[in-house]
């Protein structure tokens, strides 16, 4: 079997993350049980770009379960838990092609490697997959059913590509389903991110300003994870809504080249370039930390942080210090990128069961009905999305009300007022 992951003597331990994760995930185990029984994707060649962790592993091995050859690249070269990678080659025999640490040259490499077997539905974590076939494999469009993309800054991508005609496929907006972004956007990117910044640099966030960069649903829960901590919150934005949005919500609201001068910590989670630039490097203090939780490593401008650096060294495993002409230290984290998955493990399980549950039904809706589908960016189907969330509800034993007769008559009639 083709495959290059780190070591499969790490396997072991992979085994027992999936199972862990698993234990937090019972919606997509149950999609998994419905799955083995009827193999519905019998056959059917998925490549999936995606973060390589253990609550990937279960999404992946639920698609195996359901009849699926699937192929699985890494969506970011610092993502990848070579455990899990090891555990799905070597237990699961599902090729995987993700290193920790990998370059830019490999991580190109290995989603070629994932595309290699011509898929007919691709899953997308930022598009990679998506844009490497429109630009290197053009003749294996024709073949594919269709698509999903997990996330923001994807969804953006695939947009503006169907709005340019140049998509070949229709794509499912897996990131904009409500059981998606309203909890794994929020709650699951929130917590850890404040996580990933916690373990690169054991820093107490009480008292300190914490600068958000983008107030969607991601800047939304890292702000309240960091006053949640007890950090004094500065939401940094360009729209104008969000940025009322934010203010009603009790934060500061300022532009970053004000923050600047005033931060401790920054996040960046807008899914856009170079947010922190050269301008706002030269008016950050002393010991400012910097740090992405976008999908892109894109959202600081590092080249430019580099060429006024007159030094840089690595301070921890994900710290790297710029020491300044002035002696100002700046310290970058993870790389400037995904600090959730690059310093820490990413979303919990349990938040994760709802956007990969999404996925797998998503992969189903696409093959039985994306031949009928134009070459554009569609929602996740509405029954899709509720019934995700009743088993969800279902599963931590949580029930809630129905309407009455009268009441469903009520809403369906507009005669009836006071």
């Amino acid at each position: 079997m083709d495959y290059e992951v780190k070591d499969l003597k790490l396997a072991a331990a992979g085994k027992l993350k999936i199972e862990w994760a698993a234990r937090s995930m019972p919606v997509l185990q149950k999609i998994k049980e419905k799955f083995q029984a009827e193999k519905p994707l019998k056959g059917i060649r998925i490549s999936a770009c995606l973060h390589v962790t253990s609550e990937t592993a279960n999404l992946i091995i639920t698609l195996k379960a359901a009849g699926a050859e699937v192929r699985l690249t890494a969506s970011n070269p610092l993502s990848t838990q070579d455990e899990v990678a090891a555990a799905l080659v070597k237990y699961e025999k599902i090729p995987v092609f993700a290193i920790k640490g990998e370059d830019q040259k490999t991580y190109y490499h290995h989603i070629e490697q994932a595309l290699a077997h011509q898929p007919q539905i691709t899953m997308d974590d930022g598009a990679d997959l998506v844009s490497t076939l429109h630009e290197k494999k053009p003749e294996w469009l024709t073949s594919i059913i269709g698509g999903t993309e997990e996330t923001t800054t994807g969804v953006i991508r695939l947009r503006s590509m169907a709005k340019k005609g140049v998509l070949s496929y229709p794509i499912i907006a897996v990131n904009d389903a409500r059981t998606k972004h309203f909890f794994d956007n929020r709650y699951g990117t929130g917590q850890s991110t404040i996580d990933g910044i916690l373990r690169s640099t054991n820093i107490l966030l009480a008292g300190l300003t914490v600068v958000v960069c983008g107030y969607g649903w991601c800047g939304k829960g890292v702000a309240t994870r960091a006053r949640g901590a007890g950090a004094r919150v500065i939401v940094c934005e360009v729209d104008h809504l969000k940025a009322l949005e934010a203010l009603m919500d009790g934060y500061q609201v300022m532009p970053l080249k004000e923050a600047a001068s005033i931060g401790d910590v920054f996040i960046t989670v807008t899914g856009n370039k170079n947010v922190i630039r050269l301008e706002h490097f030269k008016r950050m203090k002393d010991g400012a930390i910097i740090a992405n939780a976008g999908h892109f490593n894109v959202e600081i401008d590092l080249p430019a942080l580099e060429k006024i650096a007159r030094g840089r060294r690595k301070i921890r495993e994900f710290v790297e210090e710029y020491l300044l002409p002035d002696n100002r230290r700046l310290f970058v984290l993870a790389e400037g990128r995904l600090i959730n998955l690059a310093a820490a493990e990413g979303h919990p399980a349990l938040v994760m069961d709802m956007s990969f549950a999404n996925q797998a039904l998503s992969v189903l809706f696409l093959k039985e009905h994306g031949r009928k589908l134009q070459k554009q960016v569609y929602p996740v189907p509405e029954d899709i999305d509720l019934e995700i969330a009743r088993l969800k509800l279902e599963s931590m034993g949580i029930k809630i009300d129905k309407l009455t007769p009268e009441q469903r008559r009520y809403l369906q009639e507009w005669k009836e007022g006071t």
